[in-house]
């Protein structure tokens, strides 16, 4: 898949949930598809900065600084750069409508793909009914997917040791398996789904629940990016309007191993 990949061009590039501050942010393989991927749109979809987690502890990693000189760079020349604050990194919404370093930050966005199909692209936390009414619990479920990304990396060294191939996530595989969470995604899909319906568009392109997919839902398109601290995905635009998900995690699991275990 790297080799597949290597130097494409898109006319979009859409990230979430990059999480950076933390350790579980996976800059290393960020920075790889970056540099291997270029668009003439970047949206950064929300929870690109946690500051909830650096409210307890921060962690800025040399690779983290640097991924962010790359997207700044990027925007200087000329890339259209876009974020969408998420409630990681809602402080941000302050100064939404304003831009810094060539970024612009709105609260959400209507983006016509080159098809002319219409795609609401926003976080999607206003959909998801603990984390507005229940923050507490969010900030909870928030430090236990956080430990479980921590045992994560010890578990891909073992596999690594072992000579494994592939990447396994342990938080992913939790997601699957346990029906209170495979029902909380599918009920917040719904009501995502539900209010673009109501707005006459096309379909919509989000993040938030760290759960990577294009779907189909009663002729309208769910895409959700994803995340960068699990399992590494973006969705990409092509210059007809298709839209992609590339799982970029399964390229190389030891850049994250080795800098979490560093930490």
């Amino acid at each position: 898949m790297f080799d597949y990949y290597r130097g494409m061009k898109y006319r979009s590039i859409f990230l979430s949930d990059i999480h950076l501050g933390t350790r579980g942010c996976q800059a290393g393989r960020l920075l790889d598809f970056i540099r291997e991927h270029e668009s003439e749109y970047l949206f950064l979809v929300g929870d690109i900065i946690d500051f909830w987690a650096m409210n307890r502890t921060i962690y800025w990693s040399p690779l983290q600084n640097t991924l962010v000189q790359k997207v700044l760079r990027r925007a200087r020349h000329g890339e259209k750069v876009i974020l969408i604050p998420g409630n990681h990194d809602e402080a941000l919404r302050e100064y939404v409508d304003t831009s810094f370093g060539d970024i612009r930050v709105v609260k959400e966005h209507i983006h016509t793909a080159a098809d002319g199909r219409r795609y609401l692209v926003l976080h999607g936390d206003e959909f998801d009914q603990v984390t507005r009414h229940h923050r507490w619990v969010a900030v909870l479920g928030d430090i236990a997917y956080n430990f479980l990304v921590r045992i994560n990396a010890w578990f891909s060294w073992m596999r690594r040791t072992l000579r494994i191939s592939g990447y396994w996530s342990l938080a992913g595989y939790a997601k699957r398996r346990i029906k209170s969470a495979v029902s909380f995604i599918f009920d917040f899909e719904d009501s995502v789904i539900h209010a673009v319906r109501g707005r006459g568009l096309d379909g919509v392109i989000c993040g938030h629940i760290h759960s990577a997919v294009i779907r189909e839902v009663g002729g309208l398109t769910y895409i959700n990016c994803g995340d960068w601290v699990d399992s590494c995905t973006a969705i990409v635009e092509h210059f007809d309007g298709r839209m992609e998900l590339i799982e970029w995690g399964v390229t190389k699991p030891e850049v994250f191993v080795e800098e979490v275990l560093a930490a």
